[in-house]
């Protein structure tokens, strides 16, 4: 009798334990970061996480009443380190989501290790268009923009402006491909003409084998630059003698290269799904607040992870802050409607957000631009035109655009070249 009352005391302490270690767990949520936090893009890492780091800090390391629990891993821009440190953060250390990744071959290599471990994967920057269109993994959503999506508006904006012939210059790339082709079919389903395409080698910081295969007589030059090519090609192209408008992809001239341009980029027209320049209240304060902590201008890298963290704490608020709860948290993610820094934004049917894509230019701004504490007198991509609920499929329908291939460097094909 005593041994039976001994055995059911001790079923009911491990019934109490496993409950206690239960309540426990439930106190906190685990997210993993993937990012470059050494090698050639450490500072992209660090302007992303900074990013994170700031929404958790703005909200004492808390979601509702869950604490979070916060591992950033670095994958050295590797996508097969990418995957292994996504295996470790679930394996390990049990994240209930991660998010990371920058160039588009980290996204493709760890979606698929999301939906293995059925562990929800949130990108903040890789841009391949195909990842949320013809390929896709059920537990990957992505929170920042297709290479193509915001360069299907400035193609139609280019036209809109009496712009009917131009050239373009991209990075030859999977990246320079897609971004381009996004130009081109938003600009020659308006009309206009692409009479020449140069690409130029990844990395490319001496234009002059490049320049002369630009004509002369055209209306404008697109780009699509990155890293230290956005550096060196427009004062190449100015020293060379042109003077025709210059067009361009988000990385051509975007917040995180901005600080290192000269009068050479003034005028030059980007289109991006964010700018630090865009004029509300929300935008102010995270642009302000950025600086204020980390001495620098806010890029599409940190608002980009900000929003991330955001989507996380409203993902979780609708499942009752249970993060346990997977299946939930990934269809009520699809339903959120975000006022974000960057304005309003939803994901569509692919997991894509809808959002607006800004036309800017840069201009130089006397004094403290808005009282925001960055530097007097700084280059800004200044806001000319929104085009507001923009989808990755822009004015097509999902079925249309996707009978055509991915962007690539023969399509859309160049019929006008030469012309």
């Amino acid at each position: 009798m005593k041994v039976r009352w001994m055995a059911a005391l001790a079923a009911g302490a491990f019934a109490l334990a496993l409950a206690g270690a239960a309540q426990a767990a439930a106190k906190e949520v685990r997210i993993g970061f993937i990012a470059p936090m050494t090698g050639p893009f450490a500072q992209v890492g660090k302007d992303m996480t900074n990013g994170f780091l700031m929404y958790l800090e703005q909200n004492k390391n808390k979601m509702g009443p869950l604490t979070v629990k916060f591992t950033i891993e670095d994958y050295e821009a590797k996508p097969p380190v990418a995957v292994a440190k996504a295996q470790k953060l679930i394996q390990r250390d049990k994240v209930h989501v991660f998010l990371g990744g920058l160039l588009a071959p980290t996204g493709y290599a760890l979606a698929p290790v999301a939906d293995r471990f059925k562990v929800p994967y949130l990108s903040p920057a890789p841009a391949g268009d195909d990842q949320t269109q013809r390929v896709r993994a059920k537990y990957y959503s992505r929170l920042s923009f297709t290479s193509s999506m915001c360069q299907h508006p400035l193609g139609d904006w280019a036209y809109e402006q009496g712009m009917r012939r131009i050239v373009t210059v991209g990075a030859d790339y999977a990246f320079g491909y897609e971004t381009v082709g996004g130009f081109q079919a938003g600009f020659e389903d308006k009309g206009g003409k692409i009479v020449a395409k140069v690409w130029p080698k990844l990395g490319t910081v001496d234009f002059g084998p490049y320049l002369p295969q630009i004509p002369r007589n055209v209306d404008a030059v697109y780009t699509l630059m990155v890293g230290p090519m956005s550096l060196a090609f427009p004062k190449q192209f100015k020293a060379a003698g042109f003077t025709m408008p210059l067009l361009g992809g988000t990385t051509s001239a975007d917040e995180f290269i901005l600080p290192s341009m000269g009068d050479e980029a003034i005028g030059y027209v980007t289109a991006s799904h964010y700018s630090a320049a865009i004029d509300t209240p929300k935008n102010h304060a995270f642009v302000k607040e950025f600086q204020k902590r980390y001495g620098k201008m806010a890029s599409y890298y940190s608002e980009a992870a900000y929003t991330s963290a955001l989507y996380i704490h409203e993902a979780l608020k609708r499942t009752g802050y249970n993060p346990d709860k997977t299946e939930v948290w990934l269809n009520e993610l699809k339903k959120i409607r975000l006022d974000a820094v960057r304005g309003p934004m939803y994901l569509d049917q692919y997991a894509n957000p809808v959002q607006n894509c800004y036309i800017r230019k840069i201009e130089r701004q006397p004094g403290d631009y808005k009282n925001l504490g960055v530097k007097a007198n700084s280059l800004w991509n200044i806001v000319i035109k929104t085009y507001p609920a923009v989808s990755q499929f822009w004015k097509w329908t999902p079925g249309e655009f996707l009978k055509h291939p991915v962007y690539n460097k023969d399509y859309p094909p160049c019929k006008n070249c030469g012309q």
